[in-house]
């Protein structure tokens, strides 16, 4: 098959072009820059030129495929206090694929997330979370269209992704972790540091994304959650020893402070089931766990751990 990948050359991407090259698929991604497009290149992908602003670009590169992963996003916006205008983005560029697949049958997956689907107890791949309020509102929204697409004939699929997509190079949330430790001579964690967060490497996240285009039946919710819960406290304790910093609790009010813009996400306990996933689509996550990936001590050299 013929797979249109936007984010093919970001951290999960260029996880997912191997992997679906492997297994004897067509890729072609979306490229902003000649940095990534030379990347793609080098891995086997043709190229096609733009944004996921440039809806056009992607109605045509969409009905040119086979299918669609949708991975993009603008996460340097988002992180920036501009998470509402990336957002929208995203929205306008899943309605311009789905009209692009509409009646055709063809697979569409996009990435979601999993923070907040349901605080405080077991999420599983049944569960619609209700985010009214929060800034993730408008992303769940746009997960619930994309399965909506169904209905207009397009093999629709979610991947929730764990908070925690790890591995070497990762420059996501754990490594703004181990960033802020370094700023502030301490391992931090949110109150008693029981609070929890889904895990996955990247490269499981990478199969399961190629396994639901190839597979996933239409209106699918799948779950990216290797490991159902780490507890924050848990991945401080391991971000001190490596750095050889104390591990302390931050107070709730003083998060906002210690840990800037980590701090909205650090409050949601999340856990995860991927039980119906595996079900479904027969993924068995093979790679190590989050703290044992930390553990390699990559998180603590390298240009990803200098923050």
């Amino acid at each position: 098959m013929r797979f249109f990948v936007t984010g093919a050359s970001g951290w999960i991407g260029s996880a997912l072009v191997p992997d679906l090259t492997e297994a004897g698929h067509q890729v072609v991604g979306l490229a902003r820059s000649d940095t990534s497009a030379a990347a793609l290149t080098a891995a086997g992908a043709e190229v096609v030129r733009g944004t996921v602003d440039d809806l056009a670009v992607l109605r045509d590169a969409a009905a040119a495929s086979d299918g669609v992963i949708h991975l993009a996003f603008k996460h340097d916006l988002a992180f920036s206090g501009g998470f509402q205008e990336a957002a929208e983005a995203d929205r306008r560029a899943v309605d311009a694929f789905g009209d692009a697949l509409a009646g055709t049958g063809r697979p569409f997956v996009l990435a979601s997330g999993l923070l907040g689907v349901a605080p405080g107890r077991l999420a599983t791949e049944r569960d619609r979370p209700a985010l009214h309020g929060s800034h993730f509102a408008i992303r769940q929204t746009t997960a619930e269209a994309a399965l909506a697409l169904a209905e207009r004939g397009v093999r629709s699929s979610v991947v929730r992704l764990s908070p925690t997509c790890h591995g070497e190079g990762d420059n996501g949330f754990v490594a703004g972790l181990v960033a802020v430790a370094r700023a502030k001579g301490v391992s931090g964690h949110p109150g008693d540091g029981t609070t929890r967060w889904p895990a996955v490497h990247r490269l499981d996240a990478a199969r399961l994304f190629r396994l639901a285009a190839e597979k996933a039946p239409a209106g699918s919710v799948l779950h990216g959650s290797a490991e159902e819960g780490v507890a924050l406290r848990d991945i401080a304790e391991v971000i001190g020893r490596h750095l050889e910093v104390p591990v302390t609790s931050v107070a709730p009010e003083a998060a906002a402070e210690h840990f800037g813009w980590l701090s909205g996400p650090l409050g949601f306990d999340t856990v995860a089931s991927n039980a119906l996933t595996r079900e479904l689509l027969g993924w068995e996550p093979v790679q190590p766990g989050l703290l044992a990936d930390l553990d390699k001590g990559h998180y603590f050299h390298g240009p990803a751990a200098t923050g």
